[in-house]
């Protein structure tokens, strides 16, 4: 019996115990509760907002991604010399240098530009005849479809300096030539700076276009919209020389080009206003060809090669120029060029550009 007392006073003291501690958590619950509930709300929204953390980290990674995504040269426009015999008050790419690269060098750029991507070419300058009487861009061209295979090559010139000879040796090669006309009446030609001697600008127009219909090369028209041309009817004439492409640019100012104290040029009184450029395009818009280029329009929206094939950037109003793509290559070299890609296909910068494609009627 007095073996059994010690287990028996446990009990009661146990029970006495529990007694207590139920009283007081009685008395606790009301506090812990908010505790608790203010813990499981913040365990929720910590919940809620784990996934926009990681939604905004993937967005971030995939516009790191997309920063990354080198820009691929498809159409490129290499003004190889700026040299020209003709003197237009308004020209954006001016005779500061007479360098030309050695033709192999050329070669060797092009090259380059194929492998990242280049489908089209596009010839300029300056005048792309002049440097060794059209041979050294004839060459070019050949050696742009030939060997490269390009879908599309193409020329801007003047057209002053072109002969039935060079249609003859290298036509075959050439997908599009444009030819420069500003205006159908001489006079205006020649305040314009297009006038040389007692040659007609608009006669050899039309000897070009017939040599293009022969040789089988696309013809197309560019023009330069200005303080002397904007009031100019250009219906007729177009419609007869029946351009692939009429170019219309708006007359645009680049310092240090045709513009400021280093400009070979002063272009401010070609400059006329974005209404009277919609005008000219309105008295124009029965012309099925047309393609009209604002001041906006081509803004960033042209990768441009100089003569050391630099890119040149122009988002600042001036054309800064990148290093060469012959020294660092083609993805470094792009990343200054300052290229609107978005722009260039909301222009209409890419188009059915190779002559095997429009299916003309020669």
């Amino acid at each position: 019996m007095w073996m059994f007392m010690p287990v028996t006073f446990a009990g009661k003291l146990l029970s006495l115990c529990r007694e207590q501690l139920s009283s007081l958590w009685r008395m606790l619950v009301p506090w812990f509760l908010p505790l608790r509930v203010t813990f499981w709300l913040a365990g929720t929204v910590r919940t809620q907002q784990q996934p926009h953390k990681e939604e905004k980290s993937e967005n971030k990674e995939e516009e790191e991604d997309a920063a990354d995504v080198p820009t691929t040269p498809t159409s490129v426009n290499y003004h190889f010399t700026r040299q020209c015999n003709y003197k237009c008050g308004f020209c954006f790419h001016t005779a500061k240098t007479s360098f030309v690269l050695p033709l192999e060098e050329a070669k060797r750029g092009l090259s380059l530009l194929k492998e990242a991507g280049m489908e089209k070419i596009n010839f300029s300058g300056g005048e792309p005849f002049l440097p060794d009487r059209g041979e050294y861009l004839g060459k070019l061209v050949k050696f742009c479809k030939e060997d490269l295979c390009l879908p599309s090559v193409s020329i801007v010139s003047n057209g002053s300096l072109i002969r039935e000879r060079w249609f003859k040796d290298y036509g075959e090669y050439l997908d599009i030539l444009a030819i420069s006309c500003d205006s159908f009446d001489e006079q205006v030609n020649v305040l314009i700076g297009r006038g040389q001697g007692k040659k007609n600008h608009v006669e050899n127009l039309h000897k070009l276009r017939a040599w293009c219909r022969d040789y089988r090369v696309a013809f197309k028209i560019n023009s330069v919209i200005n303080r002397f041309n904007v009031e100019e009817d250009m219906n007729e004439q177009i419609k007869a020389l029946n351009p692939v492409r009429w170019k219309v640019f708006q007359c645009l100012i680049i310092e240090g080009e045709n513009s400021g104290e280093d400009a070979l040029r002063e272009a401010e009184r070609f400059v006329i206003s974005d209404e009277e450029f919609e005008g000219f395009l309105d008295r124009h818009k029965e012309v099925s060809c047309l393609v009209p280029e604002s001041n906006q329009k081509m803004k960033d929206s042209y990768l441009i090669l100089d003569e050391y094939m630099r890119f040149l950037n122009c988002r600042d109003g001036r054309k800064d120029p990148s290093k060469s793509i012959l020294d660092v290559g083609i993805n470094e070299a792009i990343k200054f060029s300052g290229f609107d890609e978005k722009m260039f296909l909301k222009r209409g910068g890419k188009y059915v550009w190779s002559k095997a494609d429009l299916k003309l009627d020669w």
